[in-house]
């Protein structure tokens, strides 16, 4: 899969909108958890696929990715955000804070149990019933 540009056709998007391709990549298997590890010091290839816990090949790939688009570099200790890859962390903090104040999705909130409306062509239309299964005979 090759590498998402702006202005080119990425997945979901026709028109290559520059926040389509920001979400195409870190759409991508593991790109956001190397992301999320390279926040601190640099780390060696083979520390980063340890704390990614991902195969060399996936890994290889998103890097590859990741330092085309200027996200990630490789210097003298390792690979390291790069002033735009710390940028990009700085804009998700807020997510990460909203994910950690309300836990994500998997809270259960009081609409989810409140039963979907039906509309009035639904509720006017009578409830077919399936016919019993037949046990077979011993």
């Amino acid at each position: 899969m090759a590498t998402p540009k702006s202005g080119a056709p990425v997945r979901g998007s026709r028109t290559g909108r520059p926040i389509m391709v920001a979400l195409d990549l870190l759409g991508r298997r593991a790109a956001l958890r190397i992301l999320w590890e390279l926040r601190g010091e640099p780390l060696t290839f083979r520390a980063l696929q340890d704390a990614c816990d991902t195969n060399p090949a996936l890994l290889n790939t998103r890097l590859k990715e990741l330092r085309e688009v200027g996200l990630v570099d490789h210097e003298e200790g390792g690979y390291r955000l790069t002033a735009h890859g710390r940028r990009l962390h700085a804009a998700l903090k807020p997510l990460a804070e909203w994910a950690q104040q309300s836990r994500g999705f998997s809270a259960p909130s009081a609409a989810a149990s409140i039963p979907p409306a039906t509309s009035s062509a639904q509720a006017a239309r009578p409830r077919r019933r399936r016919p019993a299964r037949q046990r077979p005979r011993p």
